[in-house]
């Protein structure tokens, strides 16, 4: 309690009265500061300065007895030399709200903005305006050291060291009478002297009674001061800054103006008289501060309303509402506050909107150029100026685009034809072929795998011209369309056939398309076969144009004595994908046969068992579901059916089949079985023997109660399928007698009227042999329907 001491020492007052006197006090301020009128000062604490400090209500203690305590801030003796600080520098700006940068924005938009959106589409904004959204941004800095031609005032503290033939050391609050206390030296004056001439004030002071002393002197806290901002501003009122802020950081404390309010004729007074008018501009557009004053207590900030307002938009990057100073201001002093004419803006033209208040309608739409004398038109109030953006055409250029090293524009000339575009054919090699190249080293796993996928790396691996056609894209200036010039690649660049050496104009557009972009001729496609199995050289082979199945395999050295003719295996990508889609159209029926079959059991429930039946229809309805997944995992082979000769055994009695891009050709060796498989007692492998009947391995297998034998069919080597209802016979007797060859199935159905899990399937596709010649599904399928 060192203030409250000393002031009792001073006041010659027991201590419980001088209590009931501050008590008073308090109350006596905490009623005043309600009854304040709204331009009141903000409550922000100024310790033993002498200046005014409010303390909320809510910081207020009772004492004992009932009476209140007096505040933790209360002000002391206005001489007391105890080292008091008063915080208030140290504080951001507050204003009569209470609420530091809690600003309440004025309304955004004037009526000129409006007027502009109306005329552009476009709400653009008050220019420097953006600076003003984050104010604490440039709230003065009391960290910061005062500069020297600082004056210092009342609530400025000093701090002050003194050693030698005297020791001293404190900290002095200016009172408000301007003076400090110093001990054995008495009150002086320190109000309104600059801060470099402190030291030398208080070393006068100190040698009238010393001698033989060091003096060291600083400032400690510093000073609020009270300004009030006025007129056209965001947040207009009273405010306590820090004595270090100057006009501009008081424009942002306030909010900086409305959009009404003007940016370029911001006045400072000062007793009464104006002392400096800023500019705005000057500051955001120069960083000129020149006329950035540094404020004293009781300065007033006019923001008047804004001048004349002109509009830039357009192909400019700083598109906003300008405040023009003077009548005098020109296009050019607009634009300098952007950096001037931007290099993507036309300056052969730009669009002047004008309001010409003694024509009828008033607005005008003018022509004028950005050129020195465009630039040197003084604008109008209401003025909305459109600058153009430059064309993108190109003069001198020429695109090259599609299966290119360089897809770019180059540099047309007089004269420039096909081959000064591609003078070699490593133009036409893509980089991603490097890329894709490089890569085949630096990845172990597709290094050891590079065996496996030859076939599907080398048509990846570069992109295929298409030498037969390219094509030149020119706009016809005349209908402004588009012409296609065709030309051939090949003979323009390979052979250098003047006839395709097409000359070039400024505009046009070279395509390059490769093999994958338009569907060539089976002779000039690349196709790649993979042979596997029984020849010579198995391997991915480039086949010739039109070249048959048998030549490729007497071109890479014919059969191997073990190879098997008639279970020569072909499939084919194209063939698969129509199997695959015959067998996702299966499912699509699947589903829609098991949604409607469970919808005609619910409809046909009775009342009794109600509760059985449907828990035994949802068991169904579960396991189809079970089934129709188990069928979209299945995928095609897409083998094709041979149907050659039981005797062929050469070459020779391969068909002669073109072959395509992607084949798979796999020649086994003999297999020396045959297979039973479906309702049979024995569902096995049995060896073959030459002259063995489909009905031998029927009676070796044996037949169940529940098989179809009018249903059986034979699944041959070749892929073909002999069903016992196209043969004739009577009873079937002529399928019995087919000779079977090594390799093939005898498949027997079970009866479709008797249910089974799999029936579901069968009474869907009517037809078991379906599911091998429309689906390209093996025997491997066939057991995996029978497991549903």
């Amino acid at each position: 309690m060192p203030h409250l001491h000393c002031l009792q020492r001073t006041l010659a007052l027991p201590l419980a009265a001088l209590l009931t006197v501050l008590a008073l006090s308090a109350q006596a301020q905490e009623g005043a500061a309600v009854a304040a009128p709204t331009m009141g000062t903000a409550a922000v604490g100024t310790g033993a300065s002498g200046s005014q400090l409010s303390t909320p209500a809510s910081a207020q203690q009772a004492a004992p007895g009932g009476r209140a305590a007096p505040a933790p801030n209360a002000p002391g003796n206005a001489s007391s030399n105890t080292p008091t600080g008063t915080g208030d520098a140290d504080a951001p700006a507050e204003s009569t709200s209470g609420t530091p940068q809690a600003l309440r924005r004025a309304p955004t938009h004037s009526q000129f903005q409006q007027f502009v959106k109306e005329s552009t589409g476009l709400m653009l904004p008050m220019y420097g305006s953006e600076l003003f959204e984050a104010t604490q941004t440039y709230s003065a800095d009391a960290a910061l050291p005062p500069p020297a031609d600082y004056i210092l005032g009342p609530g400025d503290e000093v701090q002050m060291q003194v050693w030698g033939a005297v020791d001293l050391a404190g900290r002095y609050v200016i009172d408000r009478n301007g003076q400090i206390v110093l001990p054995k030296v008495g009150a002086f004056t320190l109000a309104g002297v600059p801060v470099r001439e402190l030291e030398a004030v208080l070393r006068r002071q100190l040698a009238k009674v010393f001698t033989n002393f060091e003096l060291n002197a600083n400032m400690g806290r510093l000073r609020s001061i009270q300004i009030y901002v006025v007129g056209q501003a965001q947040q207009p009122g009273t405010f306590k800054v820090s004595s270090l802020s100057t006009l501009v950081s008081a424009l942002f404390a306030s909010g900086g103006p409305t959009a009404n309010g003007s940016m370029r004729n911001i006045q400072l007074k000062r007793s009464g008289q104006t002392v400096t008018t800023l500019d705005l501009y000057d500051f955001i557009a120069k960083g000129d501060k020149g006329r950035d004053l540094p404020l004293q207590s009781g300065d007033v900030i006019v923001i008047p309303p804004v001048g004349p307002r002109v509009a830039v938009t357009g192909a400019y990057d700083h598109a906003a509402i300008y405040e023009l100073k003077t009548s005098s201001s020109t296009v050019g002093d607009i634009l300098s506050l952007g950096g001037g004419v931007p290099s993507l803006a036309s300056t052969s033209k730009a669009l002047l909107e004008r309001i010409a208040p003694a024509s009828t309608p008033p607005r005008q739409v003018q022509d004028i150029t950005l050129d020195a004398d465009g630039l040197r038109l003084p604008l109008r109030d209401g003025d909305v100026l459109t600058m153009l953006g430059i064309s993108p055409a190109f003069a001198n250029a020429v695109t090259l685009q599609g299966t290119v090293a360089a897809p770019l524009r180059y540099r047309w000339f007089e004269g420039m034809r096909i081959l000064d575009l591609i003078p070699e054919r490593d133009a036409l090699i893509t980089g991603d072929y490097y890329k894709r190249k490089n890569l085949l080293v630096q990845n172990a796993d597709a290094a050891q795998d590079a065996g496996r996928g030859v076939a599907s790396r080398v048509r990846g691996l570069a992109d295929e011209i298409n030498w037969e056609y390219a094509v030149i894209e020119r706009l016809n200036r005349d209908t402004l369309s588009t012409e296609l010039i065709p030309f051939n690649l090949g003979k323009a660049v390979l052979g250098r056939d003047p006839a395709h050496n097409l000359p070039l104009r400024a505009g046009d557009v070279v395509t390059i398309l490769s093999q994958k972009d338009l569907r060539l001729p089976q002779d000039r496609q690349t196709r790649l076969v993979r042979v596997e199995g029984e020849v010579a050289a198995p391997g991915v082979y480039q086949t010739l144009p039109g070249e048959t199945l048998p030549q490729l395999i007497q071109r890479i050295g014919g059969l191997t004595p073990q190879a098997y003719v008639f279970g020569v295996e072909l499939n084919r990508e194209s063939v698969r994908t129509r199997q695959q889609e015959n067998l996702e159209i299966l499912i699509r029926r699947l589903e829609a046969q098991a949604q409607a079959q469970g919808s005609s059991v619910i409809a046909n429930l009775s009342s009794e068992n109600a509760a059985q039946a449907q828990a035994i229809q949802q068991q169904q309805q579960a396991q189809l579901r079970s089934q129709i997944q188990r069928l979209k995992t299945f995928r095609s082979n897409g083998r094709l059916a041979l149907e050659l000769s039981t005797d062929v055994r050469s070459l020779a009695g391969l068909p002669d089949l073109a072959l395509e891009d992607g084949d798979r050709v796999l020649v086994p060796s003999a297999p020396g079985f045959v297979a039973a498989f479906g309702s049979v007692n024995n569902e096995n492998v049995f060896i073959y023997k030459p002259g063995k009947t489909v009905g031998d391995v029927m009676k070796s297998a044996g037949l169940t109660e529940d098989a179809e034998a009018d249903q059986s069919f034979v699944l041959r080597a070749d892929g073909s399928i002999i069903a016992r209802r196209d043969r004739g016979g009577l009873f079937g007797g002529g399928f019995e007698s087919i000779e079977v060859m090594p390799g093939d199935t005898v498949v027997v159905p079970a009866q479709i009227d008797r249910e089974s899990r799999y029936n579901f399937v069968t009474r869907a596709v009517k037809d078991w042999t379906q599911i091998f010649s429309n689906f390209g599904l093996g025997i491997a399928a066939l057991k995996t329907i029978k497991s549903l």
